[in-house]
């Protein structure tokens, strides 16, 4: 990462992944995560769905619903995420190709709706 200083202060420019910056394990996966949960709270919220409604409509309880939105999705995979997103009318896609690189990465490329 590139770094410059600003009025006497080191500034270094992010990767692009704040997970991978932060040196957390499983950065990659980490930040997809935390992309489909943020699709999934604009979901509830273009749908006007209460927690609870969320929560049965995406096959879970509603206090994973709420820690899910405030943050906390550890304790779901990125395959019930995915669910949770076909169940609130996403279609999911997933697509591989080789990669320039002896070892590739994980990309989320959210389109459509905002």
């Amino acid at each position: 990462m590139a770094k410059r200083k600003c009025d006497g202060i080191e500034i270094e420019a992010s990767s692009g992944n704040v997970f991978a910056d932060l040196a957390l394990p499983d950065a990659d996966k980490r930040k997809i995560k935390s992309g489909l949960v943020i699709e999934i709270a604009r979901a509830v919220r273009r749908l006007g769905l209460t927690q609870e409604e969320a929560g049965r409509r995406m096959g879970i309880s509603q206090p994973k619903v709420s820690g899910m939105l405030r943050g906390d999705f550890s304790n779901l995979s990125e395959r019930k995420l995915m669910q949770c997103l076909n169940r609130l009318g996403y279609n999911i896609e997933i697509r591989v190709k080789p990669g320039a690189k002896a070892v590739g990465h994980l990309k989320l490329a959210i389109a459509g709706l905002r």
